[in-house]
């Protein structure tokens, strides 16, 4: 559903001078909503304006957006107002992007799950088309023709059989009387006469990054401004028993030390607790907290070891689960005899690991809050200092910086809630900064994970019946102490969604303990469950002596969409409507296909160190395929010379960025599958910084990365998760294609190549 509205004379928009100028604000309600609340469509129409764009026009012509979204280096700042401006026939030369403040009346802000493109294409068309239909009338009134003579060239209205023109600015008093006109009657552009949308388009904040003008978390000053750094508990939900200050109270520039109580479970996004050291600059608060002594009461999370875990992972994939997808009749098919054959699965902990760790400055004034962050989620910001300060959330004003990296975790605000709660303490602005080592030993991780598969096959190798299982510690234990189960969408990530055509498929899961904080991550549960079944789909094809492109091209079959729900399956679908967005396996046989022709895969070589692997994903609605190239020194050294990636993400607003986007899974991809991996001593993490949990290195990454388009008109999809899930499983078929050695468990260090 979308609705414009003209709101000139409101002049409520924070920070943005709009005096004078010209205004729209276009809501859009995704229609999961609507369809999970019958009614919910009516009483919407009549609610109050709850718009996600905000458009306007200057009295001198200038247009402002205000972007509601989070920029983390996915170009998000730039690509949605690219949508409207296109619409409206601006001069990106004149178009002034800004940036919302954490409030409900820009809609969803919480920027994570690639669904920006997605939920807001149609609401910025919408903006841009309705402005421009407003500024035809007001031009057509002040030359007294037909708005049917008149067209937009380039931020004019001209008159056609005249050839007149008018500025959009000097159009901005009359346009700004008019009503905005329904949606039902607004025109959009054909795809021949874009200008911006399908472009490659820098982004609008790449002069200020390159030439360090631009703001991110950490550059933020404030008059009075003291800074903060914490030691928080080793170990989850442990608390302070003692502490020594005397030798941090010695070192230059630091004030005082505070200590801050653990959270109350559930841990949601709520502050770890500790002691914060306070001081005059980083460096002194840093310094002084080494020289802090402090002995800690570990509580019940000190029993976790990752290798237990691990054990007791394995011993539980191995059982019967819960069933989440029951198709066919996986146990008769397993009773019929034949060729069974069967694998099982395993990744560790990963950590985010952004360039850019947590930081915020807040700055409590009486029960009013201001905070500076770089945030993906600005209004769960809001909501989090509000509770720890016990105020109103309106009361929480939040301005979001640039993002250096967050990939998940900067949507988790207890680092903006340490920082109010230490302003509030000390009645001035206060600005928390998280080491490496912080970020990597209290991170809401990204998840272990077991998965098995057994699948029982015909004479040509196909599998009749596919059973896959898979056991992880859940992102609901975030939520809900001691939360061993997962919450739905966790399991419709690559697990209840096998797009295979096989007759008889079952899904399940068995549960697992969490003891560190669990937390989205780049794909999420994808990660796993794509790197097992695409995996095991390799392994399928090499017991049957098939091509692996051939064979997963056959398991597809001609292509469908598929019906999940009459599978069983209470299919959340990356919180988007499936008639919209259905599960269409031609879109992933396409994918597959075009990677294998793009990467020369009919002509491969494989073995004596020499190798390529190819899988194919589908997740967060788009379609990526990746084939990926090894070469395996007789030292078990591995280079990786290319990377293919095939992207169907219906319409490509900006190429540039979609390219980016896939070229930087591919590298964290491949460096995921080499060495990442977080492990843990009696509740402690070990790893402290990059020397230990490496991220890829130059000599690491891919050398070239091809990234191909699927021309499409379908909807445009996310891509800032979809091109990580099938580089995994890519990259470990490549490997057993160089070497015959088969990679089940991750990072490949734990596999002997040589």
């Amino acid at each position: 559903m979308n609705r414009v509205e003209n709101v000139s004379r409101r002049q409520f928009l924070h920070g943005v001078a709009t005096t004078g100028a010209f205004v729209l604000a276009a809501r859009v309600l995704p229609s999961s909503l609507l369809a999970q609340q019958p009614g919910f469509r009516s009483q919407a129409e009549s609610s109050p304006l709850n718009p996600s764009v905000y458009l306007g026009i200057r009295p001198d012509g200038t247009v402002f957006l205000v972007t509601h979204r989070s920029e983390m280096g996915t170009g998000i700042r730039t690509t949605l107002p690219q949508v409207a401006a296109d619409e409206l026939d601006a001069d990106w030369s004149r178009v002034v992007i800004e940036q919302g403040i954490g409030d409900t009346k820009y809609g969803d802000q919480n920027t994570d799950g690639s669904r920006s493109i997605r939920d807001f294409y149609e609401a910025f068309r919408h903006a841009g088309a309705a402005a421009k239909a407003m500024l035809i009338t007001a031009a057509a009134g002040q030359w007294g023709v037909s708005s049917s003579e008149c067209v937009t060239r380039n931020h004019q209205v001209v008159h056609q059989p005249t050839g007149r023109t008018l500025d959009y600015g000097a159009l901005v008093p009359a346009a700004a009387k008019l009503t905005a006109p329904k949606s039902e009657s607004l025109t959009f552009k054909d795809r021949t006469a874009w200008k911006f949308v399908g472009k490659d388009t820098a982004t609008y904040d790449q002069k200020d990054i390159v030439t360090g003008k631009a703001q991110f978390g950490l550059d933020v000053f404030r008059d009075g401004m003291v800074h903060a750094s914490i030691e928080h508990p080793p170990v989850l939900g442990g608390t302070v028993r003692s502490v020594d200050d005397s030798g941090a109270r010695k070192v230059r520039g630091v004030q005082q030390t505070i200590t801050l109580d653990t959270f109350k479970p559930p841990h949601l996004f709520q502050p770890l607790g500790g002691v914060a050291v306070i001081g005059d600059n980083t460096w002194a608060v840093i310094k002084g907290r080494r020289a802090l002594k402090v002995e800690w009461t570990d509580g019940p999370h000190a029993v976790f070891n990752s290798d237990a875990l691990k054990k007791d992972m394995l011993q539980t994939v191995a059982k019967n689960g819960k069933v989440f997808r029951n198709h066919g009749d996986v146990d008769a098919e397993f009773a019929r005899g034949g060729k069974v054959v069967e694998a099982t699965y395993f990744t560790p902990l990963a950590a985010h690991a952004s360039m850019e760790p947590p930081a915020a400055v807040a700055d409590v004034q009486g029960t009013k809050a201001t905070v500076w962050a770089p945030t993906q989620n600005p209004q769960a910001t809001q909501e989090t200092v509000a509770a720890a300060l016990g105020i109103d959330k309106k009361d929480v004003e939040v301005h979001v910086t640039l993002l250096g990296g967050g990939f998940g975790r900067k949507s988790k605000p207890d680092y903006c809630a340490e920082a109010a709660v230490l302003s509030k303490r000390l009645g001035k602005p206060v600005k928390v900064i998280w080491t490496r080592e912080d970020d990597l030993r209290h991170d809401y991780y990204h998840t272990t994970a077991a998965v098995y598969h057994k699948a029982v096959v015909d004479g040509r190798g196909k599998p009749t019946a596919w059973l896959q299982r898979s056991v992880f510690p859940p992102i609901a234990s975030t939520f809900a102490p001691g939360a061993r189960e997962p919450l739905g969408f966790e399991l419709d990530l690559g697990l209840t969604d096998l797009p295979y055509d096989i007759a008889s498929i079952r899904a399940e899961n068995g549960p697992a303990d969490a003891h560190v904080r669990i937390g989205w991550f780049r794909s999420v549960s994808n990660v796993f469950h794509a790197f097992a079944a695409h995996s095991f789909a390799d392994e399928l094809a090499h017991a049957a002596g098939r091509d692996p492109l051939e064979f997963m091209v056959d398991m597809l079959g001609p292509g469908k969409v598929l019906d999940l729900k009459a599978q069983g399956v209470n299919y959340s679908n990356y919180g988007a409507p499936l008639d919209k967005y259905p599960v269409d396996t031609r879109r992933l046989r396409r994918v597959l296909e075009l990677a294998g022709e793009r990467s020369g895969w009919a002509k491969r070589k494989s073995g004596g160190g020499r190798g390529m692997g190819i899988a194919a994903h589908r997740s967060f609605n788009s379609y990526v395929a990746s084939v990926v190239e090894v070469e395996v020194d007789g030292r078990g050294a591995v280079k990786v010379p290319a990377v293919h990636m095939a992207v169907d993400c219906g319409i490509v607003v900006n190429p540039d960025r979609v390219r980016a986007q896939m070229e930087g899974s591919a590298v964290m991809g491949i460096g995921f599958a080499r060495t990442a991996e977080i492990t843990a001593v009696n509740g402690r993490i070990q790893q402290a910084n990059y020397h230990q949990f490496q991220v890829a290195r130059m000599n690491d990454a891919p050398l070239q990365v091809h990234v191909h388009f699927v021309e499409s008109n379908e909807l445009p999809t996310g891509v800032g998760e979809p091109g990580l899930p099938p580089v995994l499983a890519a990259f470990a078929n490549a490997i057993f294609a160089a070497t015959g050695k088969r990679v089940r468990e991750l990072p490949l260090s734990k596999t002997k190549l040589v």
